[in-house]
């Protein structure tokens, strides 16, 4: 018997929703045939069997939303595939896979193993101080999710509120939905930074007069971020706040968030220091037709160094854009405008400005760096070309 565990699929998220099943009970499968397709936070992605074999019994029915670790598959195996082709892990042996690194209770041994853990429930139980063995998982066996490890406790159970704490009514939600695949991860995304972010905006606008005609806006802001952290390091970085560790990195990886029905999506313009515009621009493209259409591979989701977000595309001047950890600042771009000003000839003229909203965390970077990075950002973006 060989069971097959949800694998962290390349984008470090804590769970995945199953879109369909390409087997049934009973079928016979090859390693590498696919055998069913779920949604992340971001993408769709099919998931190849790892085994040569019959599928014995299946967990979960479309629209289940299925942690990493949990059960998926079980099989009446054959031999374990060479290689597989999902990102991740992959269950090889007979024991059970759990992503979080723990080792559980095969059909073959008797000793009781620690709690089974979605990796960022552990990650987050780490970081609160919560002792993770303590608590009750309320996922697929047992399972402790990171909901588990908000509710605290020693047994899964939320303590009680102080007397004088307002409770809150919750009976208007009954009926509403639960949030899934992009709105999700923005809630996990948005409640992280919250907790792990000492988020500070400085606001200026570029003054882009000087444009000629049919300029390329988001690769001229690509251009300028790049520009930008040449001049000011500082904020191209990762800082972990457990470990109070800054680290800088030579090379520029934007996430943009692109709107979609779903929710925000993240991909992530890959080395655009000193790449001339048309290039970003047939990146940018690319990245946001496979993003509206759900194809965008996980490789294009992670490991970005800075962030954008052009909301101005839509609708308002300026924001607080929320940092996301690792990284260290995110760069907002306002409605474009044609403002009333006074030059320095005593003239009063109107010129097309961008106003420019940079949020960084002030644990790890200093109001001086995040200045000098918005300047160079001004300075770019009000050349001509």
């Amino acid at each position: 018997m060989k069971n097959f565990n949800l694998p962290d699929l390349g984008e470090g998220l804590a769970e995945a929703e199953i879109v369909r099943w390409h087997v049934k009970t009973g079928d016979q499968i090859n390693a590498d045939d696919p055998m069913l397709a779920v949604e992340t936070a971001k993408a769709i992605v099919e998931v190849p069997s790892p085994f040569s074999g019959v599928i014995k019994a299946i967990h979960g029915n479309p629209g289940d939303t299925v942690a990493t670790g949990a059960l998926l598959v079980e099989f009446e195996a054959g031999t374990p595939a060479d290689s597989a082709t999902v990102v991740g892990t992959l269950p090889t042996g007979d024991e059970n896979f759990d992503y979080a690194g723990t080792t559980n209770v095969s059909a073959n041994t008797s000793h009781v193993d620690r709690t089974r853990a979605v990796p960022a429930a552990r990650a987050l139980a780490k970081r609160l101080g919560i002792d993770i063995e303590r608590l009750q998982g309320t996922g697929r066996g047992e399972l402790v999710t990171v909901d588990d490890v908000l509710r605290g406790g020693p047994t899964g159970q939320q303590a009680a509120p102080a007397a004088n704490t307002p409770q809150r009514n919750t009976s208007n939600l009954d009926g509403g939905e639960p949030l899934k695949g992009p709105r999700r991860a923005m809630a996990h995304s948005m409640a992280n930074s919250r907790d792990n972010v000492m988020g500070c905006t400085l606001f200026d606008d570029a003054d882009l007069h000087d444009w000629p005609p049919e300029q390329d806006i988001t690769s001229r802001i690509l251009r300028a971020i790049a520009e930008a952290c040449g001049a000011e390091p500082a904020l191209n970085a990762w800082f972990d706040g457990a470990t109070l560790n800054r680290k800088p990195q030579s090379q520029v990886d934007v996430a943009i968030a692109i709107d979609t029905p779903e929710g925000l999506i993240v991909p992530v313009v890959r080395n655009i220091r000193g790449r001339p515009v048309a290039q970003l621009r047939r990146d940018v493209d690319r990245l946001k037709q496979d993003t509206h259409s759900r194809s965008v591979r996980p490789e294009d989701l992670r490991d970005f160094t800075f962030m954008l977000s052009n909301f101005g595309m839509i609708a308002g001047r300026y924001a607080t854009p929320v940092v996301v950890p690792p990284a260290v600042a995110i760069l907002g771009c306002g409605r474009l405008s044609h403002d009333v000003i006074a030059t320095q000839k005593d003239r009063i003229e109107v010129h097309l400005r961008m106003p420019l909203s940079l949020t960084f965390d002030h644990r790890c970077v200093t109001g001086g760096e995040a200045a000098r990075f918005l300047a160079a950002v001004i300075r770019d973006l009000q050349k001509g070309n």
